[in-house]
């Protein structure tokens, strides 16, 4: 009985061992992961002249909202957050709708080009002509200048459509052969069998394709930049910390300055601090929405080639 006892007095101080292990790793962990936001954040609520002393961590020295009333002073800043909105949506709408059927295509077993096309599509993973090419093909399509460059050269993906292509494998073909018995055809397999089953790794491109196309400026450098109506939020806030950069920060230069001309002094960490908390929000706002499906959907979508 004792032996009994003293057993299970070791097994419940292991089991009280390995949880107080695991909860001291999670907790690094959740520190690890947190600590570079909530220092963006404090600095990006410091003020400028503060800020380059250093030494802010979690929590801003001298509270201020200056740097975001600097950065929304621009003119195009709406201008730009509507274009980067409009194209995130529509992009990520026609990005994932297009690479999953695509996928559905490539993962159908009839399919007498399938191995073909799913080999062509790998290789522009590795090779591509470069950036003149591109843009020659983007000026020959009458691109430059339009809204639709941000659209339709990124409505196809090879990786995403390679991850659905996988999740679709990993689903019962028997679903198919009995809608097909039952008269359906194939867009209706597709749209009322497949697509509903393919709700965690289509959250999961979702999601890729719509921080692609939200931090995307460089497209709006090469092509639009001459079109203010064109420009994008991404863009105009690498515009604004070309701008500040410019300035001098050093405090030899800020020494004969008055006060009040400190406070006008904006240094380029602080401003881009502030674009990184701007440009992150709305990402951080939509993510709770497909985190569910997210983990789920790289899980089964990676792991078969």
């Amino acid at each position: 009985m004792a032996n009994k006892m003293t057993t299970f007095s070791r097994t419940k101080l292991n089991e009280r061992t390995f949880d107080t292990v695991i909860y001291v790793y999670l907790t690094l962990i959740t520190i690890v992961t947190l600590y570079p936001f909530l220092n963006v954040l404090a600095v990006s609520l410091n003020e400028s002249v503060d800020t380059v002393k250093g030494g802010i961590h979690i929590w801003p020295r001298e509270f201020t909202l200056d740097n975001y009333k600097e950065i929304f002073k621009y003119d195009n800043l709406v201008t730009g957050f509507i274009n980067s909105t409009s194209r995130t949506i529509i992009g990520t709408i026609l990005g994932v709708l297009s690479s999953a059927m695509v996928a559905y295509t490539l993962s159908r077993a009839d399919f007498q080009g399938r191995k073909l096309f799913s080999t062509i599509l790998v290789l522009t993973m590795y090779f591509s002509g470069g950036l003149i090419p591109g843009y020659m093909l983007i000026r020959d399509l009458g691109l430059i200048n339009s809204y639709y460059v941000y659209i339709i050269p990124g409505i196809v993906n090879a990786f995403n459509i390679i991850i659905v292509r996988s999740f679709i494998d990993g689903l019962p073909y028997s679903l198919q052969e009995s809608a097909k018995i039952d008269g359906a055809n194939d867009f209706t397999i597709f749209w009322k069998i497949i697509l509903p089953l393919c709700k965690p790794v289509l959250a999961t491109v979702a999601l890729f394709v719509a921080v692609g196309h939200w931090n995307s400026w460089f497209d709006t450098y090469l092509y639009n930049s001459m079109n203010e109506g064109l420009t994008t939020l991404q863009y105009e806030l690498m515009k604004i910390l070309q701008n500040t950069s410019m300035g001098s920060t050093d405090p030899d230069a800020m020494k004969g300055l008055s006060t009040e001309q400190l406070k006008s002094v904006v240094s380029p960490e602080s401003i881009k601090m502030a674009i990184s908390m701007v440009t992150i929000v709305p990402i951080l706002i939509v993510y709770p929405f497909v985190q569910k499906y997210f983990v789920q959907g790289m899980t089964i979508g990676a792991v078969k080639s």
